[in-house]
């Protein structure tokens, strides 16, 4: 790597405005508001000193660049000449001069020129290839207000580059939270996260950053990643518009849904089913945030706790996964496992108890049994022998003694 300081005038470095990339792929976005933007601004005018600039060229004739640190100041300088902002209304002078509320093309014309020649100081990085200035990046933004997910993306290896790939998923655009630093990735890398344990675990930034660090070498044509775009394509079908519901909390705890059933059930043509289920879910949970909470549906209640906090724990997801499983089940009773499976699975045996209020649908040697969850069969309406399906609809809760007598007689 060759690293060249030099001073260059405000002006000049605006008239390279054109060659110079201000968001590379490992920059965050623009996230300074217009008061952050009017004190530089305003420190220049003064005279004030400003950190320096990194900027790694990336071609020559004509000279191209990116910009490795200062992006949110330089985009500011460049926005001021551009005359897109305003300096404050409250502004003190400078040098006995008023500055108030003034655009670049307002200023008095010396101190104009004063910022047009305010040198900047300016690194250039030459010979450095992806990893090295990456490696440059985060040492650079050490100790600052960089977001994680801020430093995951400007992270060397393979991971890094299929959370990238995944976030850029149509499905992402139809959510109801904006790509703010770099939240899209954020969700697809707890995504991912799931998919490589195999179910719901914990996915704070801390997971995340494990995770990128040991799966740099990750396989993006695995039998793990085609599963993860698989599931995308399917909540990409299922919201094929903008859907204001999809929450970061429930596009992790849709995700985990989704690849659970895919790997166990039919889930051919469902995409429907799904987007209609949720809807409803979620317009009837939202309704309940109206009530007094002596009023509300105590599993709605603490479906909401765990949405409001230690969202990003393995608990708080596996609990949320078990519930919304359940409720998909008992709101679309005719999905089929795969290869016709006699026995019933863990969620519809969850969505039997609760649609039958544990209570025995049989009556053959009683007249509706309360049953605990620990004694009980879930059995098939239309006998599976007779081509009976092992689906929620065709189910029924029956207490061992009916059970066994039913049994007895076919």
């Amino acid at each position: 790597m060759e690293i060249t300081k030099k001073p260059l005038p405000i002006l000049s470095v605006c008239g390279m405005k054109d060659r110079i990339d201000t968001s590379p792929d490992f920059q965050r976005p623009a996230v300074w508001g217009k008061s952050q933007k009017q004190l530089l601004i305003d420190s220049i005018l003064r005279g004030y000193d400003i950190p320096k600039f990194y900027l790694r060229k990336t071609s020559s004739k004509p000279d191209k660049f990116d910009v490795v640190d200062g992006q949110q100041r330089l985009r500011t300088i460049f926005e001021y000449h551009n005359e897109d902002f305003a300096l404050a209304k409250d502004a003190d002078p400078v040098e006995s001069e008023q500055i108030k509320g003034m655009h670049y093309g307002d200023l008095p014309l010396d101190l104009r020129m004063q910022l047009d020649n305010y040198p900047l100081d300016v690194v250039i990085l030459s010979e450095t290839d992806e990893d090295g200035v990456r490696e440059m990046f985060l040492r650079l933004q050490n100790g600052t207000t960089l977001k994680a997910q801020e430093k995951r993306n400007a992270m060397r290896g393979k991971m890094r580059n299929f959370v990238r790939e995944l976030a850029g998923s149509p499905f992402f655009h139809n959510c109801g939270f904006k790509n703010t630093r770099f939240n899209f990735d954020l969700v697809a890398a707890q995504m991912i996260a799931i998919e490589l344990n195999g179910g719901p675990c914990h996915v704070r930034n801390t997971n995340l950053s494990k995770m990128y660090e040991s799966e740099r070498d990750f396989d993006s044509n695995s039998a793990k990643a085609k599963k993860l775009l698989r599931v995308l394509e399917f909540l990409t079908k299922a919201f094929p518009a903008k859907t204001p519901e999809l929450e970061r909390y429930s596009v992790v705890s849709l995700y985990a849904l989704v690849s659970h059933c895919l790997e166990g059930y039919v889930m051919q043509h469902r995409h429907r089913d799904l987007h209609d289920w949720f809807i409803s879910f979620e317009t009837e949970r939202r309704k309940e945030d109206d009530l007094d909470e002596d009023a509300r549906e105590p599993e709605l209640l603490a479906y909401k706790e765990r949405t409001s906090h230690s969202t990003d724990a393995q608990d708080s997801i596996q609990w949320r996964h078990d519930f919304l499983l359940r409720k998909f089940f008992e709101a679309v009773p005719d999905i089929r496992i795969k290869d016709d499976q006699r026995m019933f699975t863990h969620e519809q045996r969850m969505a039997i108890y609760r649609r039958d209020g544990g209570r025995c649908q049989l009556k053959i040697k009683c007249k509706g049994a309360k049953c605990t969850w620990d004694k009980w069969h879930a059995d098939h309406r239309t006998p599976w022998s007779k081509g009976g399906k092992t689906t929620v609809e065709n189910g029924l809760l029956a207490c061992p003694t009916c059970n066994a007598t039913k049994g007895n007689k076919h």
